[in-house]
């Protein structure tokens, strides 16, 4: 058999970071993370985290997106570059060119997968502030074509399953309602949720899928696909309580979007495209530019929204 791809992930010690190194690791590749020197004297969380990396067999290389000698150089060790960046700062999102450049330059790496993990950027309309933070996105893809680079772009929808499902699919407040729930729009949307670790097992089996060369993977699981509506009646009947549910119009939820302040606008924006819109559902995929995770990999087991349910009630 061909030895595993080795992996670098940049970003590792981030929300969805973490998953792909563990997903890395467990999955048997040789892992490396890019580690910024001064987040270990900064970060005590980071730090311990970073710690549990080393523990687990995990390379650590020390850098970052600004020093393009020390990139280039833990680029060359190895064959696939995952970049995990956050969302939260569209500035590091565009430095991500600075990625690409050394991967130009080391001229070895076979496959680079550019911080996406969320809605399908180059197809979907979003409000402000969502638009511009994740545009860059889609500024992104344009930029690794250009250069040529190979590529696989990761969609995994709504990943957020902490985020949106312990809140049975509300942007606030953080903890699940106790008699009262709001629908934005009618609530009968599909939306598709998938769980952090899913999304990291996914990327990383991807990494060395021929499939998945120069295509979107999107991770659309069946038993994952639920209306706003359905999602509250499977929360009712597994914890025999019964919610009024307050639809909210789109006219409101344009209201939320421009007075609440960050994160939550930027939630409203997300929730506007898919709870309302439909977006991560209302398209087929072109099999010439995308592929479906769980088609390809049906060996995954992966966390449905019942059991995900059953872990929250």
């Amino acid at each position: 058999m061909a030895e595993e791809s080795k992996i670098l992930i940049i970003g590792g010690t981030g929300y969805m970071g973490k998953h792909l190194v563990e997903a890395s690791v467990r999955l048997g590749h040789p892992t490396f993370a890019l580690v910024r020197e001064r987040t270990l004297a900064s970060d005590p969380e980071k730090a311990k985290l970073i710690e549990a990396f080393r523990n687990s067999g995990v390379v650590l290389l020390y850098g970052d997106l600004y020093d393009q000698e020390r990139l280039v150089e833990a680029i060359k060790k190895v064959d696939v570059v995952i970049s995990a960046l956050g969302h939260e700062s569209p500035k590091k999102l565009a430095d991500q060119v600075n990625i690409i450049s050394a991967i130009k330059q080391a001229g070895t790496i076979k496959r680079f997968f550019p911080s996406e993990f969320g809605l399908d950027v180059g197809r979907i309309e979003l409000m402000e502030p969502a638009k511009t933070q994740l545009g860059v996105k889609a500024q992104i893809r344009e930029a690794i074509k250009e250069a040529g680079i190979p590529y696989t772009i990761v969609s995994s929808n709504l990943g957020g399953a902490y985020y949106f499902l312990r809140r049975i699919g509300q942007i606030e407040p953080m903890e699940p309602p106790t008699d009262k729930i709001l629908v934005l729009g009618d609530g009968n949307s599909k939306v598709i949720f998938v769980g952090e670790e899913d999304v990291a097992t996914y990327t990383i089996k991807a990494a060395d899928d021929p499939r998945t060369l120069n295509k979107i993977l999107y991770i659309r699981p069946p038993a994952n696909i639920y209306s706003h509506n359905q999602l509250i009646s499977l929360w009712e009947r597994k914890s025999g309580k019964t919610f009024e549910r307050i639809h909210v119009s789109e006219e409101e939820i344009f209201r939320k979007i421009q007075e609440s302040p960050p994160p939550l606008n930027f939630g409203y924006a997300i929730a506007h495209a898919a709870f309302v819109k439909g977006e991560t559902t209302n398209f087929e995929i072109d099999p010439l530019i995308g592929v479906e995770a769980s088609e390809l990999c049906p060996d995954v087991k992966y966390t449905t929204v019942d059991e995900f349910v059953d872990r929250y009630i």
